[in-house]
């Protein structure tokens, strides 16, 4: 009686997985997983393109990866700005944080030095006639901040006030992931 119990228990949940799920079926795409994703030294991201040339998928999937990695950066920088600003309660914390916000989007729009390919595939689904791109890239959080103060110190717009303050919030992020790094 036992074992009929188990066993009848045992093929209601065998039954029960084969079910399909109401969102469709699970599809595995490369570049998935801790390697590909943002961390304490790295921003990451990927990027998805799809077109029946292939040289228009690769081109989607590149400005699709940079987006995402431009999006990450300028949110990051902003939190960080924010914090700043709010901590050092700062008379002019609002025209400081233009500024810095200017200079990300300023920055981001700079072909990056440290940027990196980390991945790409291509696939061509003959039925569709379409090729699919899949792309990765990362910077390392420390060469951007470096990045950004080369970036504010031929900026015209940015007095020496504010070129102190923004240099101070970027001193404090490559001292934070570099002692993340050493750890």
């Amino acid at each position: 009686m036992k074992t009929k119990l188990i066993s009848a228990f045992a093929l209601l949940l065998i039954l029960s997985s084969c079910g399909s799920s109401p969102f469709g079926q699970k599809v595995k795409e490369p570049f998935r997983g801790n390697a590909y994703e943002s961390n304490n030294r790295f921003f990451r991201a990927t990027g998805k393109g799809e077109s029946s040339q292939d040289n228009i998928a690769r081109g989607k999937a590149d400005i699709d990866a940079k987006a995402q990695l431009a999006g990450q950066v300028n949110t990051t920088m902003k939190q960080v700005a924010d914090q700043y600003l709010g901590q050092t309660e700062n008379a002019n914390a609002a025209d400081v944080a233009d500024k810095f916000q200017s200079l990300v989007r300023q920055t981001m729009n700079t072909n990056m030095a440290d940027l990196r390919k980390i991945g790409e595939e291509k696939y061509f689904n003959q039925k569709e006639n379409k090729y699919t791109v899949f792309m990765a890239y990362e910077i390392k959080k420390n060469a951007m901040f470096r990045f950004m103060k080369k970036q504010a110190k031929t900026d015209q717009t940015i007095d020496e006030r504010q070129m102190d303050i923004i240099d101070k919030i970027l001193d404090e992020q490559i001292k934070q992931t570099e002692d993340e790094e050493n750890q």
